[in-house]
């Protein structure tokens, strides 16, 4: 019994130090690739994990001298203030009509443009065509705002000019309220739609030829092909972009909205984040500021958790 225990004991060290060596060998093979990924890990550590303690300010009477660790707490004070606040809503309502708007607009038009330029056969023209659409995505947004402030501008804008030439009389669209809501969803899809083109033709690149060969055997058009091989090719892709997207539905991006807003368009325009801005940077309200958006990181957070649970039920695909 002894011998048969010490051998088995042996065994069992063997089988460990096995273990071990494949895991360092598993390693060592890719650690170029572990080395390449540590800025990445690096820059979400920096700058997305550790300022989450900042969200403890949002239970604060945060104090700039203070700090966070000597200031009063005073619980949910603060989202008390912001569920009282009448032009909250108001905010929250603009908010979640832009986003709406830019998902229904604007998710759907890159997975177009990908599908059209896909077909494209005369290569030149296809990296043209791409290098095209995708160029405004490296402009800054002041910079789209002075060129869609021009084009929509009374006296000189080219759009008033095409509604003259039917009798129209000018339009003063940065002036009105009800506008606001589309030059701000025009022309983010505009500045960002061919960008996400380039997820969408590296999945097509992916689909295996064949397929669209047996397709033409049995006589399948164009047409007939991308719904049936291409669109289901890249629904995976689809679905992953639609739950990041869905994530983010609160987030539209302060610099965004806030070169089109003007005192005549705050109605319709003003969102959460230029109000962050408004109140938080400018009336210094540190801590009112956090709650809300700390409450914008929740309502993100359940509404991709729900999503996802949603398209796993649906389709099969999710992020996790």
């Amino acid at each position: 019994m002894s011998y048969s225990g010490t051998g088995l004991e042996a065994g069992t060290k063997r089988q460990r130090t096995r273990k071990k060596a494949g895991f360092f060998s598993y390693y060592s093979r890719f650690k170029v690739l572990y080395l390449l990924s540590l800025p990445g890990i690096a820059y979400f550590l920096i700058f997305k994990y550790i300022p989450l303690t900042g969200s403890v300010m949002a239970f604060q009477d945060y104090n700039i001298f203070a700090g966070i660790w000597q200031s009063d707490w005073i619980g949910l004070d603060n989202f008390r203030r912001m569920i009282e606040y009448a032009d909250f809503w108001r905010i929250l309502g603009n908010t979640l009509a832009i986003g709406f708007y830019t998902l229904l607009f604007g998710f759907p038009i890159p997975i177009i443009l990908a599908l059209m330029m896909n077909e494209l056969r005369n290569a030149a023209y296809k990296r043209f065509v791409q290098t095209s659409v995708y160029l405004p995505h490296f402009l800054s947004w002041v910079v789209v705002g002075g060129i869609v402030i021009e084009l929509l501008s009374p006296t000189s804008g080219a759009v008033n000019y095409v509604l003259g030439l039917f009798g129209r009389e000018p339009v003063y669209f940065m002036g009105e309220d009800s506008y606001i809501r589309t030059i701000i969803v025009s022309s983010g899809i505009w500045r960002d739609a061919g960008w996400s083109t380039i997820i969408y033709l590296a999945a097509m690149s992916g689909i295996n030829p064949d397929l669209y060969e047996a397709a033409q055997m049995d006589g399948a058009s164009r047409w007939k092909q991308t719904f049936s091989i291409t669109i289901p090719s890249i629904m995976p892709t689809i679905t992953i972009l639609f739950l990041l997207q869905i994530g983010n539905f609160l987030d539209l991006g302060f610099e965004r909205v806030f070169v089109f807003l003007n005192p005549l368009t705050n109605g319709s325009g003003d969102i959460l984040d230029t109000y962050i801005y408004r109140v938080g940077l400018i009336q210094r309200e540190y801590s009112y500021t956090t709650a809300i958006g700390l409450f914008k990181s929740v309502i993100g957070f359940v509404l991709i958790v729900s999503a996802n649970k949603f398209s796993k039920k649906t389709t099969g695909e999710g992020l996790y």
